[in-house]
Order: C-alpha cells, then sequence, then structure tokens
C-alpha cells in the first residue's frame, strides 16, 4: 500500500469533517493513522518521502499514511497551524494527536508509530 496524497475534500471525508465538528477533532479513520504535511521543493520533506512509503508498506491494513501539500490544501495548513515542514501528525484511534516537527529517520518513525499508533 502507498501513502495517499489527501486533497482538502478527502481529508474531510477520511480523516476529519472539520466543517461538521469546528473546535473538536472528531476521526473518522478506521485504523490508526500518520499524516505528512509537505511540500515539493522541500528538501527534507523530500528525504521523508521514500521512508514514509516503506512504512506504508510494512505497516499496511494497521496504519493510514496520508500526505498532504501544503502549497495545494492552504486552508488545511492553516487550520492546523503548521509553520515549518515537514510537520508529522499522529493519530491514535482513541487519544490525543500528536504533532513532530522535522524529518525523523526510519527507526525514529517506527518507534513513534509502535508507541504512539499501535
Amino acid at each position: 500500500m502507498a501513502t495517499i496524497h489527501l486533497t482538502k475534500e478527502q481529508f474531510m471525508a477520511q480523516v476529519y469533517d472539520y466543517k461538521s465538528h469546528p473546535g473538536s477533532f472528531k476521526f473518522l479513520g478506521k485504523r490508526p493513522a500518520l499524516i505528512d504535511f509537505y511540500a515539493a521543493w522541500c528538501g527534507p520533506c523530500k528525504m521523508l518521502s521514500p521512508v514514509l512509503e516503506e512504512l506504508s508498506n510494512e505497516y499496511a491494513g494497521k496504519v493510514d499514511i496520508y500526505k498532504i501539500n501544503v502549497e495545494e490544501e492552504e486552508e488545511l495548513a492553516m487550520m492546523f497551524d503548521i509553520r515549518s515542514i515537514p510537520t508529522l501528525f499522529f493519530i491514535p484511534l482513541d487519544g490525543n494527536i500528536q504533532r513532530s516537527q522535522g524529518a525523523m529517520g526510519k527507526p525514529q518513525l517506527k518507534d513513534a508509530i509502535e508507541r504512539i499508533l499501535l
């Protein structure tokens, strides 16, 4: 399974419908999720991308890995106060979103997925 690139509409259908539930995050996913807020020109984002692809295959059926291009989806970037990229959101099925800024190596990402999402 590859990472899934989301538009605002897809985000609202699969992750969080912020228009129906403003101010209270209600996760719509069926599996824990990792969201990568990135830009095509961002060097660290480019380094992170193949790692996320590998992890999406390793955790297929257990964790959904989404990508949101902050230049194409400015409304989402503003809503989640994305000020630097890459910014990663770890969304467990129950619990709070955990946010991480900057690129991580594969071992650190696997550890975060295991600790936070699974």
